[in-house]
């Protein structure tokens, strides 16, 4: 018992004292440690708890002075030294708290926030609503205020009259107190009382708060847990691993820093640089560092598996091609540093040949690990000349415009990078099993109704390469997305009239009833029947053969609109969307569904 007790320590620092030691650098994060993305409301909440006095969890914390292990250390996002000292600590668990905290409460700039979901940055200032904090009536968290970096809030506050805190005395003015100033209280106080001159009702006010509100974060103990710096490796690696998928699960990514962190490699820092690079480039925005070591193992498994074929190497011991978690972690230092930089061209040349499919945006992809694919892909073979282009394209579409990539995607990616590069290189006769083995029938259009699906978003970018032109301006749908104009989904047949008509939701809601059109072109639509916004556009002075031509760059036959005429609307433009499908996919319609048209001597796969 008593070497197991020996290993850590716990006590109850002084929230002030932690974020002290974080400013001044002594504690910091070591490398496998994920960036800060908390959310504004998680925040809130957070801020609230303290204030209240009540416990937001122990902090875990480990002696950085050991000779068993080597964890490359950084500072605590938000703070900033010219000079980084060796750290006494670093952080095991409860980086976000303890980084909120510091934004918030210490670093008197704004918290930086970074959205899950788009991965795009905000900065935010809190402030504590005094009246409202002091209120019993008011739950805590509606006292606290989250602004914007310019700490302007419109049609917010009491009655709706928006919040400006932007100077110290509109602060006063609003009784708002910024939560930077926390640890510095007294200062703020100070003027406070002078703006309002001293008035008795606000020194008793901000009397009550100090007292109420204040004290509570001053006096605030973290229970933290002190690992001891004999623990081996192994040991410290597992109960990072342990804590930290208590919220969310780790990554492979930040497993990866710690790996590479023993070799003195920053994958982080490597990482922060390739996806500034990456990040120029629009279609890019969503690609995150998971993606990107997903690439460069697919890259190197691929190599791998070519230098045993060259070395003779029997087929049932080759290594496999793949990048899964256990591949990922097999990846050394020097293989990433090798294939890295391709893959960051591989993704570059996948922007260029996507654009060629008038995919430019990163919300236009289908499917996020098929980029993943393709850009392992052109880091191996180069930018594709023409005859390699045409099978390339007929791979991607093959795989948008289907359901492979939406379960066992890795064993997908893995095997279209097993396969394609050697079919599109002449290596190999054999068709990959992506362009086999897709299908795609009428009844697939019909019964699917995700707008914001991939389906969805490879017949709009199908339709757009199409030459499809927008209703209301009359420019080629392409040359709207690629200026960044809004592109939105709308319902050839509206929703309003569909259900005035009776219209059954499974059909006017199918994909065969939308297409991409212009924030401007869904206004003048609304809910009217097709025949009264096509009359609308013609009054306008759109002449009726070139509106009837922009109808048929979507592929609808223009009469079923005019004529209002659902039903040959549904079965013509289904006709039409198959024909798009089929030519992209290089497959013929055989009844239901599709039947590869390949030459003879492409066998297929065994």
């Amino acid at each position: 018992m008593d070497g197991m007790l020996s290993n850590f320590d716990i006590g109850k620092p002084v929230l002030a004292d932690l974020l002290l030691q974080i400013h001044l650098g002594k504690i910091q994060l070591p490398d496998l440690q994920r960036s800060f993305c908390w959310l504004d409301d998680l925040i809130i909440r957070l801020l609230a708890s303290i204030s209240k006095g009540w416990t937001i969890g122990a902090i875990m914390l480990l002696e950085n002075n050991s000779p068993h292990w080597v964890f490359r250390p950084r500072l605590v996002e938000g703070v900033q030294l010219e000079n980084s000292p060796i750290p006494t600590y670093l952080i095991l668990d409860g980086q976000q708290r303890l980084t909120a905290l510091y934004m918030a409460l210490f670093s008197n700039r704004p918290v930086q926030l970074r959205s899950k979901r788009n991965y795009k940055h905000s900065n935010r200032w809190y402030y504590i609503d005094i009246e409202k904090a002091l209120d019993p009536q008011v739950r805590r968290e509606q006292a606290i205020v989250s602004l914007n970096e310019d700490r302007i809030k419109a049609g917010c506050g009491t009655e709706g009259k928006k919040i400006d805190c932007s100077t110290p005395e509109k602060e006063y003015e609003q009784n708002l107190f910024p939560t930077t100033s926390t640890f510095q209280f007294s200062k703020w106080r100070q003027e406070y009382c002078r703006y309002w001159n001293y008035a008795p009702d606000k020194l008793e006010l901000i009397d009550q708060f100090e007292q109420e509100i204040i004290k509570r974060f001053e006096h605030y103990q973290l229970p933290v847990i002190e690992l001891m710096a004999s623990l081996p490796r192994p040991a410290v690696c597992q109960m990072f691993e342990n804590v930290n998928t208590q919220n969310s699960v780790l990554t492979f990514f930040d497993l990866a820093t710690a790996c590479f962190a023993a070799d003195n490699f920053s994958l982080r820092e490597d990482w922060a640089e390739k996806e500034q690079q990456l990040k120029k480039h629009r279609l890019l925005h969503s690609v995150r560092e998971t993606d990107f070591l997903s690439c460069v193992t697919l890259v190197a498994t691929y190599y791998r598996r070519q230098h045993a074929i060259k070395t003779s190497t029997p087929s049932q011991k080759l290594p496999a091609v793949a990048c899964g978690r256990d591949e990922v972690l097999n990846l050394s230092v020097e293989e990433y540093k090798t294939f890295a930089p391709r893959v960051v061209v591989g993704y570059e040349e996948a922007v260029r040949f996507l654009h060629g499919q008038r995919i430019v945006a990163a919300e236009d992809l289908p499917y996020q690990i098929q980029l993943v694919a393709l850009a392992a892909v052109l880091a191996v073979i180069g930018y594709p000349q023409e005859q390699v282009r045409s099978k390339l394209e007929q791979w991607f579409w093959c795989g948008a415009c289907t359901a492979f990539y939406t379960s066992w995607h890795e064993a997908r990616a893995s095997r279209d990078m097993l396969e394609v590069p050697d079919w599109l290189m002449g290596n190999s006769l054999v068709v990959p099993s992506t362009v086999r083995e897709a299908l795609f029938d009428r009844s697939f259009l019909q019964r699917t109704q995700r707008r914001h699906g991939s389906v969805y978003k490879s017949i709009s970018a199908l339709l757009r390469k199409n030459g499809a032109i927008d209703l209301a301006t009359g420019e080629a749908l392409s040359d709207v997305n690629f200026f960044n104009d809004p592109i939105e989904c709308h319902h050839l047949f509206p929703t309003a009239y569909a259900k005035r008509q009776a219209i059954p939701a499974s059909q006017y809601n199918c994909l065969v009833n939308l297409t991409p059109l212009s924030q401007l072109s869904n206004k003048k639509i609304g809910g009217k029947a097709p025949n009264e916004y096509l009359q609308a556009l013609v009054d306008q002075g759109i002449s009726r053969s070139r509106l009837d031509s922009i109808l048929r760059s979507h592929l609808v036959e223009p009469e079923t609109l005019w004529q209002n005429d659902f039903e040959m609307f549904l079965i013509s433009r289904t006709e039409n969307l198959l024909k798009l499908v089929s030519e992209a996919m290089g497959k013929t319609a055989i009844g239901r569904s599709f039947e590869i048209e390949l030459p003879a001597l492409l066998v297929s796969y065994r």
